[in-house]
């Protein structure tokens, strides 16, 4: 029987180029000449941190880092951005990045599927949800249906099997 994982995985080499350019396009900016802004990844707790000397300059150093990831083929919705925060003179930010399915996501996969009434079976299964049927096209259509199901998270389909 066919089936395929839906899971949420992040390539963190691309996240540490999209890092790099941010960084590289900061320090070339005219509106950032002489200020001490920059961008650091975390990659073992999967954290962006981000750190200017003003409120206005952290948002547009989320809009560089959003279009330096888009053009690295990460999806933007994967970056979870928290209220900066200031201590002393400078402002920092962290920015969470969403890798994997957490139960509560998965719940909410699996529902979605069984709401359709399309005839496949599903089973989480760590942080990934299998997708079971007896036809491609069913599975072609549970994938249709997470694509245009706006759940918050950006998910990739992977580990077809015939």
């Amino acid at each position: 029987m066919p089936s395929f994982d839906i899971v949420s995985e992040l390539q963190m080499n691309e996240v540490q180029n999209a890092v790099d350019n941010a960084n590289r396009e900061v320090t070339n900016r005219f509106d950032f000449k002489g200020v001490d802004a920059s961008f650091t990844l975390v990659e073992k707790d999967k954290v962006i941190k981000v750190a200017a000397d003003a409120d206005f300059q952290i948002k547009q150093m989320n809009d560089i880092l959003r279009d330096k990831m888009a053009k690295r083929q990460i999806d933007p919705a994967s970056l979870e951005f928290k209220t900066p925060e200031q201590s002393g003179k400078r402002f920092n930010e962290e920015v969470s990045l969403k890798s994997g399915i957490e139960q509560a996501m998965a719940k909410k996969i699996v529902k979605t599927i069984k709401d359709s009434k399309i005839k496949v079976t599903t089973q989480i299964q760590g942080d990934a949800v299998r997708v079971t049927g007896k036809k491609r096209d069913d599975l072609q259509e549970v994938i249709a249906l997470i694509r245009s199901s706006d759940l918050g998270q950006p998910f990739q389909f992977n580990n077809f099997r015939d």
